[in-house]
């Protein structure tokens, strides 16, 4: 994800409560002399990485310049991650740090602005304005349109605060600023907020209700990162495949489909608009050499009907669902992620996720045979409300059963506002958590090598990202089914043989045979350059 950084170092950054790297800022063309200089630092997950860039765009266009340089900043905006308690408590460290550099800047010159965005903003608006009257402005996920003129307010030396939240705001006019020049991803939010209410969430209430972008505004995005070399996007949002574009007026009245057998829900369901599969379908026809992926999706919104939407009068009367259209085009990649949260029904049920774990591995068993080789991903959360030792083998359990290539997996952590907060309680001690993560953890990892492992002596499609972090020797990329692949950087032959031998690129596609594996990376020898396309017409 450099166009938006590594998918898998933000979700662990959110864990840890680390912001993301500073990226690399070209000059901006057309910069004004003397323009104030903003500072932009991203924590959490990968939407807020996305909530970033637009962030940029709306700031750039009212007269703002970019910096990378903390002490250079007359504006430093942190947007915020309230998931976890470990990433509210690396702002609150963070923000001691700023207080020291903003007594400084008092003496020297002018003063500088601090501004608390995103979900930690909805938060805790109050505590973080007045605390220590350090933090300048305050703006919620909804209101980053707002920005410039609370930032003028805070001019006057007047603390300004939006967090109210929309039920229509999906920032579909605005595109987004790419922090990262030659970035050969991006991510593309195609909806905001969230309507399933599990019970340990907080994101209904930081983030609002569901609301998507029009395909036709998803669509022109896309493209345009086409236009730019992009080779993967990422469509992003909290629930992507309860997708619902209700901006044309002829699918308005188009039947709910049906949820995932063995699934159930908490709201009623929603009739009308062009869903995920219709959005899918057309962002995979905009460039047959760009990679699309999307996350994260609910397991209860893939339903096996065929949708009966009619799009245009030479489309067909039937769409495929997402897992066929997975399977049948190439540039979609192989790989889907499963958020479990827990391997027990008596917990999924305290949960409110709506499905059993019978339901669960129903579910797991019909996209392996929807689509042949899938790479599959999920979330675990240790220690939840009421959690016993049984209930935790059973997790460890479905660890092993599913055998999953990646995982991401936290323990426990009590939010206020959430259904848990008002109606459980957290009785798992601190210690017990930490050793029943640790176990997922282990298990997950000996699992997940096992997976990878069964890719050894196989040729992976591999999009090259840049060199490996550890060695300027080797080249770093990954595979379809986003696994990490590294391998020697040398003169390959073209497979299409029109071209001179040369090194790869970032955004080069690159046949790799896989030589050893662990539970996060692939190693290998590289084989070839060649294309999408190629590479798909050749299996």
């Amino acid at each position: 994800l450099p166009a938006g950084p590594d998918l898998r170092h933000f979700l662990r950054a959110a864990a840890a409560g680390q912001p993301g790297p500073s990226p690399e800022l070209p000059p901006e063309p057309g910069s004004i002399p003397g323009a104030p200089k903003v500072y932009l630092e991203t924590y959490g997950c990968q939407m807020n990485v996305s909530d970033t860039e637009i962030v940029w765009a709306i700031l750039q266009k009212n007269g703002y310049a970019r910096t990378k340089e903390l002490n250079e900043a007359d504006v430093i905006l942190l947007v915020t991650c309230s998931v976890r308690e470990k990433a509210e408590q690396a702002i609150w460290k963070r923000l001691q740090h700023l207080k020291a550099l903003k007594g400084r800047r008092r003496q020297a010159r002018a003063p500088l602005r601090v501004g608390i965005l995103g979900c930690m903003a909805e938060r805790l608006k109050e505590e973080i304005l007045h605390r220590e009257k350090l933090v300048d402005v305050v703006a919620g996920p909804d209101a980053y349109r707002d920005l410039p003129r609370l930032l003028a307010v805070a001019e006057s030396g007047q603390q300004a605060a939006n967090v109210l939240l929309s039920l229509d705001e999906t920032y579909a006019d605005i595109l987004p600023v790419q922090t990262s020049a030659g970035g050969t991803t991006a991510f593309v939010s195609i909806m905001r907020g969230c309507d399933n209410m599990c019970s340990y969430c907080i994101v209904p209430f930081t983030r609002g209700r569901e609301r998507s972008r029009p395909i036709a505004s998803i669509l022109q995005e896309v493209k345009m990162l086409s236009d730019q070399g992009v080779k993967e996007v990422t469509l992003l949002g909290q629930n992507v495949n309860s997708f619902r574009d209700l901006s044309e007026v002829q699918f308005q009245s188009v039947a709910a489909p049906g949820l995932s057998r063995g699934f159930s829900t908490v709201y009623k369901a929603k009739p009308g608009g062009l869903r995920f599969s219709h959005l899918l379908d057309q962002v995979s026809r905009i460039d047959p050499e760009m990679r699309i992926r999307f996350t994260s999706p609910h397991p209860k919104d893939f339903p096996d009907e065929a949708s009966t939407v009619k799009l245009s009068e030479t489309s067909p009367d039937h769409l495929p669902q997402v897992l066929q259209l997975i399977q049948e085009r190439h540039n979609i990649c192989k790989q889907l992620h499963l958020p479990a949260q827990s391997g027990s029904t008596r917990v999924l049920e305290a949960m409110r996720r709506g499905y059993t774990r019978e339901a669960y591995l129903e579910l797991v068993h019909h996209v392996r045979d929807s689509i042949p080789g899938v790479s599959l991903s999920s979330d675990f959360i240790a220690g939840f409300c009421g959690e016993t030792e049984e209930d935790h083998l059973q997790t460890v359990s479905l660890l092993r059963e599913v055998r999953y290539n990646v995982g991401f997996l936290f323990a426990y952590s009590m939010r206020q506002k959430t259904r848990a907060h008002h109606r459980l309680q957290d009785d798992v001690p601190t210690d017990v958590k930490k050793r029943r993560l640790e176990q997922l953890i282990a298990t997950f990892r000996e699992e997940a090598a096992r997976a990878n492992a069964a890719l050894v002596g196989q040729a992976q499609l591999v999009l090259v990202e840049g060199p490996s972090k550890r060695s300027a020797s080797e080249l770093c990329g990954r595979n379809d089914g986003n696994i990490k692949v590294i391998f020697p950087d040398a003169e390959l032959e073209d497979a299409a043989e029109c071209g001179a031998p040369g090194r790869a690129q970032p955004g080069d596609y690159v046949m790799v045979k896989v030589t050893s594996a662990s539970s996060q990376t692939l190693r290998g020898v590289p084989l070839c350059r060649t294309t999408l396309s190629r590479a798909a017409a050749s299996h």
